[in-house]
Order: structure tokens, then C-alpha cells, then sequence
């Protein structure tokens, strides 16, 4: 995979957070966009639980965890009072932009079509240097995601690691939702 600047996110609010976020405030530090629905099962289930997790196990590290809820279906659901209730339901203490709703009537909000995400829940590990390195599409092993994370962290405060390859965007089909994440519709 060539290494290539991760695409700047486009919100139109911010919630956990006192000021919007950028790629470039973030500058210097690993991140970890977890990108998701409230109403996918798998969002809810597994990946936001880890996402809470690598939060809480990396504090103090140079590592920002980034919720992005990024919503194709059920708009109307979703709303802005509908995502404060909800991270304040499930504890959700990590910023959380809203993606942009999509141009033109386009249902694929912005960053999740920039980023070419298959559906959520979405994995994106951007290095310190702005780099996107890695994009998994459903549920993302907790090991795999540590180890991957260790490696960022580290090459952040000493260089690239000799003899480790930049890990590829996973693959992972499926239509509609189920516990592994909710899968944006083909036309």
C-alpha cells in the first residue's frame, strides 16, 4: 500500500469534545477514526466497546481515539439529541464528530465517501504523520488492532520500524446489518 495523506473529515458538529477536530490539530499523534452507526448492532456491540477500550488502555500515549458517526440509512433516527443520548447512555467518552451529509442528495455522508468506507463499523488507523495506514471494514480483532497500534506508536517516537510493511485496508463484504456491522447498499 503506498502511504498517502489520510483525507481531511468533514463534520458538522462535534460532541465530547470543546473544539472541532482536525487531521492537522492531531498532528503528532496516532489516531484511531472509529467510524459507526447507533442503530448498527455491531457498532453497538463490539466495535464501540473497543473503541472505549483502546481509549482507556492508551491514555497518556500520543494517541487520540475519534468516534465518527457516519449514517447512510435511517436519517432521520439519527439526529443529533438522538447521538447525545446515546453516548451519554453508553458512556461514551471519546470526541465524536458528525460526518457532513452527502452532496447532492448522495445518502454516503462525505468523510465515509472520501475515506471509501464499505459500511460501519470502520477501523482507520492514520499514523502521526497524517498517513492513513490501515482501513478495516466490520469487526477488527483486538490483538491485531493492539499490535498495529503498538507499531504506530512506536514508529512515532522512534521512525519507521525496519522490516514491517504498512498493513493493507481489509475486505469485508456483507449486505445490510448484522453482528459483524452494517454494509452500505449497492445499487
Amino acid at each position: 500500500m503506498t502511504l498517502r495523506p489520510a483525507p481531511e473529515w468533514r463534520t458538522t458538529g462535534w460532541l465530547n469534545t470543546p473544539e472541532p477536530l482536525s487531521l492537522e490539530r492531531l498532528r503528532g499523534k496516532v489516531i484511531l477514526l472509529h467510524a459507526f452507526q447507533m442503530l448498527c448492532p455491531g457498532c453497538v456491540a463490539r466495535s464501540i466497546p473497543q473503541a472505549q477500550r483502546v481509549a482507556e488502555l492508551f491514555a497518556g500515549a500520543p494517541l487520540a481515539v475519534v468516534g465518527l458517526h457516519t449514517v447512510f440509512e435511517h436519517h432521520e433516527a439519527m439526529k443529533l439529541e438522538s447521538l447525545r443520548a446515546f453516548l451519554h447512555e453508553y458512556r461514551v467518552k471519546f470526541p465524536v464528530g458528525v460526518d457532513a451529509p452527502g452532496e447532492g442528495g448522495d445518502p454516503i455522508p462525505r468523510t465515509m465517501r472520501a475515506y471509501a468506507m464499505q459500511g460501519t463499523p470502520t477501523t482507520v488507523l492514520i499514523d502521526a504523520q497524517g498517513r492513513l495506514r490501515r482501513q478495516v471494514f466490520g469487526l477488527h480483532d483486538d490483538l491485531l488492532l493492539g499490535a498495529e497500534l503498538q507499531t504506530l506508536l512506536l514508529e512515532a517516537r522512534t521512525g519507521p520500524v525496519s522490516g514491517v510493511q504498512p498493513s493493507t485496508p481489509g475486505v469485508h463484504s456483507a449486505g445490510g446489518c448484522d453482528d459483524g456491522g452494517c454494509a452500505v447498499p449497492t445499487p
